[in-house]
């Protein structure tokens, strides 16, 4: 009797062991990989979340830069890392679905990972040079097909958003021109901007200041709402090419395996983070778009990141894009 006593009380309290350690979560530092270099869009947004989610979690969270292979090293850093809610990983439309049509992956991208939360989209704007004469969306197309054989668009690298952006461009036009592959936005900006390159897909982030200050055309933003923090660019659908939506979203993933209730906090913190009027003002400021409070939980991220993989692969893998 006093046997069975000991058992039963042995299997409570290895019952309630996960729940328990769940409770008490964190008591140490979290760390939150970003798989790019420090300074650029995803360490930027990274830097901000982390922040404020360690004030909400009681904890300082730690943003470790974990560079390489177009992000697909730091991912696989969150994939392999033991799944108690201390290392986690920010990533986006690239990372989490790009990479499955190009790379040859060690990790699964919607089996290895338990989503937490999506912080933000970042449509794409359609930009040129200044030299071209077309005056909107439908202009510029004319102009193209008129000097398809002599333009050329750059790209931040082959299978980037902006080569992508590119290729969706291509189908819906019926357009042909080269692209110009380049070791990020950055450089491919400066080309635009001298004029060696005619145009370019663009993260709103990215091409805003370049805009505002004269230097490039902006034509249309890639999302079927205008961007608050440039309403005067008309969207894709507006200017006439319905449908060429794509946008660069971010969130954040855990390892397969992490407790609910730990998963749970960590969105807790994400929420309260992307609600702060202070956050919200930053990302605004960066041509980032918060989704809704609905579109914040991990099963919201679940779904859509599963619906960006079967829009995009076909799209990817009929273009032939490889890794360089």
């Amino acid at each position: 009797m006093k046997l069975n006593a000991i058992l039963l009380a042995l299997a409570a309290v290895s019952s309630v062991a996960p729940a328990a350690h769940a409770q008490g979560y964190p008591t140490k530092t979290p760390s939150l990989i970003v798989p790019f270099s420090a300074g650029g869009p995803t360490d930027t947004l990274g830097r901000i979340m982390a922040e404020r989610m360690g004030r909400v979690l009681g904890q300082t969270v730690v943003v470790e830069n974990v560079t390489g292979a177009a992000g697909s090293i730091g991912v696989g850093r969150v994939a392999r890392a033991a799944p108690d809610g201390y290392t986690i990983g920010i990533g986006h439309w690239s990372t989490h679905v790009v990479n499955g049509a190009v790379y040859d992956l060690k990790y699964d991208l919607l089996k290895d990972f338990e989503p937490v939360a999506m912080i933000a989209t970042n449509p794409q704007i359609l930009v040129t040079k200044t030299a071209v004469p077309a005056k909107d969306l439908k202009e510029l197309i004319a102009w193209l097909k008129a000097n398809q054989d002599k333009v050329s668009a750059g790209t931040a690298g082959v299978g980037s958003a902006s080569h992508i952006g590119g290729i969706s461009f291509q189908n819906i036009t019926g357009l042909k021109f080269p692209f110009i592959p380049y070791r990020g936005a950055a450089p491919a900006m400066q080309d635009l901007i001298g004029g060696q390159i005619d145009l370019m897909f663009d993260q709103a982030a990215n091409s805003l200041p370049q805009v505002r200050s004269g230097k490039i055309k902006a034509y249309a933003v890639t999302a079927n709402a205008r961007l608050s923090a440039a309403p005067d660019i008309p969207t894709v659908d507006e200017a006439g090419l319905p449908g060429l939506h794509i946008a660069v979203w971010h969130g954040i993933w855990a390892p397969r395996g992490t407790p609910k209730d730990v998963i749970a906090k960590l969105n807790a913190a994400i929420v309260a983070t992307l609600a702060d009027p202070a956050v919200r003002q930053r990302f605004t400021d960066l041509g980032q778009v918060i989704p809704p409070r609905e579109q914040q939980t991990p099963e919201a991220l679940a779904a859509y990141h599963k619906a960006e993989i079967e829009k995009w692969w076909p799209i990817i893998k009929a273009a032939g894009v490889k890794a360089e």
